[in-house]
Protein backbone atom coordinates (compact mmCIF):
# COMPACT_ATOMS: atom_id res chain seq x y z
CA UNK A 1 0.00 0.00 0.00
CA UNK A 2 1.31 3.43 -0.95
CA UNK A 3 1.02 6.23 1.61
CA UNK A 4 2.18 9.80 2.02
CA UNK A 5 3.42 10.38 5.55
CA UNK A 6 5.04 13.45 7.07
CA UNK A 7 8.80 13.21 6.56
CA UNK A 8 10.31 12.25 9.91
CA UNK A 9 13.67 11.59 11.49
CA UNK A 10 13.37 7.89 10.64
CA UNK A 11 13.52 8.82 6.94
CA UNK A 12 16.95 10.44 7.37
CA UNK A 13 19.11 7.51 6.31
CA UNK A 14 22.22 6.91 4.26
CA UNK A 15 19.96 5.22 1.70
CA UNK A 16 17.93 8.42 1.33
CA UNK A 17 21.12 10.49 0.98
CA UNK A 18 22.33 8.07 -1.69
CA UNK A 19 19.29 8.90 -3.87
CA UNK A 20 20.15 12.58 -3.81
CA UNK A 21 23.73 11.82 -4.85
CA UNK A 22 22.74 9.39 -7.62
CA UNK A 23 23.10 11.12 -11.02
CA UNK A 24 20.53 8.78 -12.60
CA UNK A 25 17.89 9.49 -9.94
CA UNK A 26 18.53 13.26 -9.98
CA UNK A 27 19.04 13.59 -13.75
CA UNK A 28 16.17 16.10 -14.06
CA UNK A 29 16.33 17.49 -10.52
CA UNK A 30 18.01 20.61 -9.26
CA UNK A 31 19.43 18.30 -6.57
CA UNK A 32 21.98 17.27 -9.19
CA UNK A 33 23.97 20.47 -8.55
CA UNK A 34 25.11 19.68 -5.02
CA UNK A 35 26.54 16.91 -2.90
CA UNK A 36 24.28 15.82 -0.05
CA UNK A 37 25.07 14.48 3.40
CA UNK A 38 22.94 13.39 6.33
CA UNK A 39 23.66 16.80 7.88
CA UNK A 40 22.52 18.73 4.79
CA UNK A 41 19.36 16.61 4.53
CA UNK A 42 18.61 17.13 8.22
CA UNK A 43 19.10 20.90 7.82
CA UNK A 44 16.66 20.94 4.89
CA UNK A 45 14.08 18.89 6.80
CA UNK A 46 14.39 21.15 9.83
CA UNK A 47 13.98 24.25 7.64
CA UNK A 48 10.53 23.21 6.38
CA UNK A 49 7.94 25.31 8.17
CA UNK A 50 4.15 25.37 7.91
CA UNK A 51 2.29 25.85 5.70
CA UNK A 52 4.86 24.07 3.45
CA UNK A 53 4.64 20.28 3.48
CA UNK A 54 7.29 17.58 3.13
CA UNK A 55 6.01 14.04 2.68
CA UNK A 56 7.82 10.73 2.50
CA UNK A 57 6.32 8.31 -0.01
CA UNK A 58 6.14 4.87 1.56
CA UNK A 59 5.28 1.68 -0.28
CA UNK A 60 4.39 -1.13 2.14
CA UNK A 61 6.30 0.79 4.83
CA UNK A 62 9.42 1.27 2.66
CA UNK A 63 10.56 4.84 1.97
CA UNK A 64 10.75 5.13 -1.84
CA UNK A 65 10.57 8.89 -2.46
CA UNK A 66 9.44 12.34 -1.36
CA UNK A 67 7.02 15.07 -2.31
CA UNK A 68 7.28 18.69 -1.25
CA UNK A 69 4.53 21.27 -1.40
CA UNK A 70 5.61 24.89 -1.22
CA UNK A 71 2.43 26.61 -0.11
CA UNK A 72 1.30 30.17 -0.72
CA UNK A 73 -1.54 30.09 1.82
CA UNK A 74 -2.75 33.63 1.10
CA UNK A 75 -3.48 32.71 -2.49
CA UNK A 76 -4.38 29.06 -1.93
CA UNK A 77 -1.62 27.77 -4.20
CA UNK A 78 0.71 24.80 -3.67
CA UNK A 79 3.73 24.15 -5.89
CA UNK A 80 4.59 20.44 -5.90
CA UNK A 81 7.84 18.60 -6.55
CA UNK A 82 8.48 14.85 -6.45
CA UNK A 83 11.41 12.47 -6.41
CA UNK A 84 11.11 8.69 -6.55
CA UNK A 85 14.51 7.75 -5.21
CA UNK A 86 14.39 3.97 -5.19
CA UNK A 87 15.20 2.95 -8.75
CA UNK A 88 13.24 -0.32 -8.49
CA UNK A 89 10.13 1.72 -7.59
CA UNK A 90 10.36 3.92 -10.68
CA UNK A 91 8.12 3.33 -13.68
CA UNK A 92 5.37 1.48 -11.80
CA UNK A 93 2.88 4.33 -11.31
CA UNK A 94 3.85 5.02 -7.69
CA UNK A 95 4.79 8.61 -8.49
CA UNK A 96 1.41 9.25 -10.10
CA UNK A 97 -0.45 7.71 -7.18
CA UNK A 98 1.53 9.79 -4.68
CA UNK A 99 1.15 12.94 -6.80
CA UNK A 100 -2.64 12.64 -6.98
CA UNK A 101 -2.76 12.03 -3.23
CA UNK A 102 -0.58 15.11 -2.61
CA UNK A 103 -2.90 17.21 -4.78
CA UNK A 104 -5.85 16.11 -2.62
CA UNK A 105 -4.02 16.47 0.69
CA UNK A 106 -2.54 19.88 -0.10
CA UNK A 107 -5.90 21.56 0.45
CA UNK A 108 -4.90 24.18 -2.12
CA UNK A 109 -7.34 25.65 -4.62
CA UNK A 110 -4.59 25.62 -7.28
CA UNK A 111 -1.64 23.25 -7.79
CA UNK A 112 1.40 24.24 -9.82
CA UNK A 113 4.56 22.42 -10.86
CA UNK A 114 7.39 22.77 -13.32
CA UNK A 115 9.88 20.52 -15.05
CA UNK A 116 12.42 20.42 -17.83
CA UNK A 117 10.99 19.95 -21.31
CA UNK A 118 13.25 16.88 -21.58
CA UNK A 119 11.69 15.19 -18.53
CA UNK A 120 9.18 13.01 -20.39
CA UNK A 121 8.15 10.94 -17.33
CA UNK A 122 7.17 14.11 -15.44
CA UNK A 123 5.32 15.51 -18.45
CA UNK A 124 3.33 12.24 -18.57
CA UNK A 125 2.64 12.52 -14.84
CA UNK A 126 1.25 16.03 -15.39
CA UNK A 127 -1.07 14.76 -18.11
CA UNK A 128 -2.22 11.62 -16.27
CA UNK A 129 -2.93 13.59 -13.09
CA UNK A 130 -5.16 16.06 -14.93
CA UNK A 131 -2.75 18.99 -14.91
CA UNK A 132 -2.73 21.35 -17.88
CA UNK A 133 0.35 22.94 -19.43
CA UNK A 134 0.25 26.58 -18.35
CA UNK A 135 3.32 27.89 -20.14
CA UNK A 136 7.03 27.64 -20.80
CA UNK A 137 10.10 29.52 -19.73
CA UNK A 138 12.45 29.44 -22.69
CA UNK A 139 15.98 28.11 -22.16
CA UNK A 140 15.50 28.19 -18.38
CA UNK A 141 17.77 25.27 -17.44
CA UNK A 142 21.23 24.16 -18.38
CA UNK A 143 20.97 20.39 -18.65
CA UNK A 144 23.63 18.06 -19.99
CA UNK A 145 25.24 20.91 -21.91
CA UNK A 146 21.98 22.15 -23.46
CA UNK A 147 19.62 25.03 -22.82
CA UNK A 148 16.25 23.48 -21.96
CA UNK A 149 12.82 25.05 -21.49
CA UNK A 150 10.89 24.80 -18.24
CA UNK A 151 7.36 23.49 -18.75
CA UNK A 152 4.89 24.77 -16.17
CA UNK A 153 1.66 22.96 -15.34
CA UNK A 154 -1.37 23.67 -13.16
CA UNK A 155 -4.67 22.27 -12.03
CA UNK A 156 -7.60 23.34 -9.87
CA UNK A 157 -8.56 20.34 -7.70
CA UNK A 158 -11.96 21.73 -6.72
CA UNK A 159 -13.03 21.77 -10.36
CA UNK A 160 -12.77 18.01 -10.75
Amino acid sequence: MLRLVPFAERHLTERYVSWLNDPVVTRYSEQRHRRHTLASCRAYWESIAAPDRFWAIELDGRHIGNITATVDARNGVADLAILIGERDAQGHGHGLTAWVQAIRESGARKITAGTMATNVPMLRLFEKSGMQIAGRRARHYLWEGQEVDMVMAECFPDRG
